[in-house]
């Protein structure tokens, strides 16, 4: 997806907060950044509580927010940092209690570092300012596969994943017993992905923002899914995907 040029983004900068303890990291995300005119690198900080103080000092409009530092974590200093901006965790961690508990705690979104390219950042973090959330999609998978013995987890995940009517906890349980033996179809590994979170309840814009692809290409994967299920609606392919239909599914 190619940058678009600087004077597509009229008005005033993005200011924007990082907070990470690499200063390598750090260094590369402020470089990225700010080779982009509408796009200002107003603090760095190496921890929770310097996060804290940058962020009442410089107002910044989005912080990108590491998950593990020293001394003030990012999740626990995150409540208070979404107080004032929204805040995309920018983070190594996939682990499913995590993603679940920094989307709980008011991040707007959640990428994992390796999951993404620059162009793809540069647009998640001008998003942000426009009330647009971006999930990494290994992000959105661990998130499901999260054990959901405690009902209060998939509420958590309302804001980024919100269950359909056709699709319960121990459903989504069922995406990664699927994926770990469940029949694919014949469908491409982007076809699973994308199957995977219409099960999860995500409409064609959510899933297309989740896989960093236009709405348009999120139609053609569903069409192309939709004739290798067998299927004309969404809920006809979540209850072949899921195991649930009572006819054309077979281990």
């Amino acid at each position: 997806m190619p940058d678009l040029p600087d004077q597509a983004h009229p008005g005033p900068r993005l200011r924007v907060l990082v907070a990470d303890d690499n200063p390598v990291v750090r260094a590369g995300l402020t470089a990225l950044l700010t080779v982009h005119h509408d796009i200002e690198v107003v603090a760095e900080a190496a921890d929770g509580t310097q996060a804290l103080t940058y962020a009442a000092r410089h107002r910044p409009d989005v912080v990108l927010l590491d998950h593990r530092m020293p001394g003030l974590d990012g999740l626990t200093a995150l409540p208070r940092l979404a107080a004032q901006a929204p805040v995309m965790m920018l983070t190594y961690s996939r682990e499913p209690e995590v993603v679940a508990e920094a989307l709980r705690r008011g991040a707007s979104g959640y990428l994992v570092h390796g999951e993404f390219t620059a162009a793809e950042l540069i647009a998640a973090v001008r998003g942000l300012r426009e009330g647009r959330r971006t999930v990494s999609p290994c992000a959105v998978r661990s998130s499901l596969g999260v054990s959901y013995e405690e009902k209060e987890v998939s509420s958590h995940l309302q804001p980024v994943v919100a269950q359909s009517p056709g699709v319960s906890p121990a459903r989504a349980v069922g995406l990664r017993r699927r994926a770990a033996g469940w029949p694919a179809f014949g469908l491409s590994s982007r076809e699973v992905e994308v199957m995977d979170l219409i099960a999860a309840g995500m409409n064609n814009r959510q899933i297309a923002a989740a896989c960093f692809i236009s709405e348009k290409t999120v139609k053609n994967h569903i069409n192309r899914i939709f004739a290798k299920l067998h299927s004309s609606s969404r809920s006809e392919a979540i209850a072949h995907w899921l195991g649930t239909a009572r006819e054309g599914w077979s281990r």
